[in-house]
């Protein structure tokens, strides 16, 4: 029998002619952006392609300057790229305007930062109170406890962030992103400042996330110790990307 992320691979294709409108994870094709100007201009994406269905967990790896954080923003709808189409759950953040990508950020994807990013003032429950404060009406808004206790810190609810960990604070990051329901869950670097044991437990907590809430996962990582609990693993070089 097949598992749901393998049946979500063949339901749908990596590459080809297709409607995006169709997906419900994310799709990139053709995306290419440049920066800079004139003699100094360079291909951030260089025609890029990708498809992350719900439920799969992929990860980009490629050396500083290759073009990872480029990727990011661009999924996450905050970069707009020179050419290509980019969309999250089937709807277009290529062609949105800026108020509209905004509203589709806020509904639709979920960051994941090197640090955890968290607010200093606030406990870890608060953390994930505060998005679902100003999340859209049709959001579905998880419960923050409930979340916690997910990912196993329902027992440091009421710590900050000076009193956790990094791999708490990860931890906290990971259950915020998902609080508002995403359907795309953008991850940068979430093992950068941590020990190899607390990489593995920080990334297999990712894949079990993104399975259990069917989340599309696009996961940038120099760490090539945790590819092993990835389903699928891309490189960019140049800012051209490729399976690996």
């Amino acid at each position: 029998m097949n598992t749901p992320t393998e049946t979500a691979r063949q339901a749908v294709p990596t590459t080809g002619a297709h409607d995006p409108a169709l997906l419900d994870g994310l799709f990139m094709q053709d995306v290419t952006m440049l920066l800079g100007d004139g003699d100094d201009t360079v291909r951030a994406l260089d025609s890029v392609h990708l498809t992350v269905a719900p439920g799969e967990f992929a990860a980009v790896v490629g050396p500083s300057g290759s073009g990872k954080s480029s990727l990011l923003a661009v999924a996450g709808g905050l970069a707009v790229p020179n050419s290509g189409t980019v969309t999250v759950a089937g709807r277009p953040m290529t062609a949105a305007s800026r108020r509209a990508r905004t509203a589709l950020r806020r509904d639709l994807v979920g960051f994941v930062f090197q640090s955890g990013n968290l607010l200093p003032a606030l406990t870890a429950l608060d953390q994930l109170r505060l998005p679902t404060r100003f999340a859209s009406a049709g959001a579905v808004k998880r419960d923050p406890m409930e979340l916690l206790a997910e990912v196993g810190m329902a027992g440091k609810a009421d710590r900050r962030p000076h009193q956790l960990s990094g791999g708490e604070r990860q931890r906290v990051g990971i259950a915020r992103a998902l609080v508002t329901g995403p359907r795309l869950l953008l991850v940068d670097e979430p093992t950068a400042a941590l020990d190899q044991a607390r990489s593995r437990d920080v990334v297999q907590m990712l894949a079990r996330e993104t399975r259990r809430h069917s989340v599309a996962t696009v996961m940038v990582t120099h760490d090539t110790e945790v590819l092993q609990y990835c389903d699928s693993v891309y490189e960019m070089m140049d800012g051209a990307l490729s399976r690996v």
